[in-house]
């Protein structure tokens, strides 16, 4: 079984392009840490044409949080601005591109209005 963290990464991957991030250039690299073991994955924008890959590659912007978190972000069951500011998630580089990034997340499951799912429950 594919976790939500893989699916939401190849998701965006196989997407190719977000048009929420057509005003957007630059590359993150998420840095999933659990215990000595980081998982990276890559995600490069430009204007709105993404490529994703799972390496340690170079990147304008780093978010280093636990899988735990991040499956909870792409779950809509957590909020990236709140994780932030709470510590539990870092940022190195320009957090603008997070910001802009965060928008491609599901909103909670019970918001109204249009949001992504990733092949959460029931997918």
């Amino acid at each position: 079984m594919v976790d939500m963290t893989t699916r939401f990464f190849e998701d965006l991957d196989r997407r190719g392009f977000e048009p929420l991030l057509v005003k957007t250039s630059g590359t993150l690299r998420f840095d999933l840490h659990e215990g000595p073991h980081t998982t990276h994955w890559l995600l490069e924008i430009d204007h709105g044409n993404l490529r994703v890959r799972q390496e340690d590659g170079e990147a304008d912007t780093v978010v280093g949080t636990e899988p735990r978190l991040f499956a909870e972000l792409v779950g809509g069951e957590e909020n990236a601005i709140a994780a932030l500011l709470r510590g539990d998630m870092t940022v190195v580089g320009d957090l603008r591109l997070v910001l802009q990034v965060e928008r491609v997340f599901p909103g909670p499951p019970d918001s109204r209005g249009p949001h992504h799912t990733f092949g959460g429950r029931g997918a």
